[in-house]
């Protein structure tokens, strides 16, 4: 059970790109739990590219860096090119973002639901102002 966000997501449609099967499932409902619409959960590059492709309004979007085993960058880039607000989600070091994406919100795994929901919608209410 994952705790109450402190913040309102409130019909945002948030994509989440996720291969860990309990990741994803935490994240979602996080995300619901503060009145978003979850896209997904995919866990696949392909998948994300097809959701972007397929959906006509994408508010925001949480993104692993690594998705069975090849980097995001592409779906990255086509949120960027949409200007989705995004927070990329790793266990990777700084260092290993390459320079294109280093100012991208970034939160370091293992991180709490709260902080990642909270991440969203500060990038979502930023877009919007």
């Amino acid at each position: 059970m994952t705790e109450a966000a402190p913040v309102s997501l409130r019909q945002c449609r948030v994509l989440v790109a996720e291969d860990e099967y309990m990741i994803a499932d935490e994240i979602a409902e996080a995300l619901v739990d503060a009145g978003a619409v979850v896209l997904g959960p995919i866990s696949t590059v392909k998948e994300a590219l097809d959701l972007i492709k397929a959906e006509p309004e994408i508010d925001g979007a949480l993104l692993d860096v690594n998705l069975k085993g090849e980097t995001s960058w592409l779906v990255v880039d086509a949120l960027l090119a949409r200007r989705v607000p995004m927070v990329l989600a790793t266990g990777y070091e700084a260092s290993a973002i390459p320079p294109l994406y280093v100012d991208l919100p970034r939160c370091e795994k293992p991180v709490g639901m709260t902080d990642l929901t909270r991440a969203i919608a500060r990038q979502i209410a930023n877009l919007k102002h």
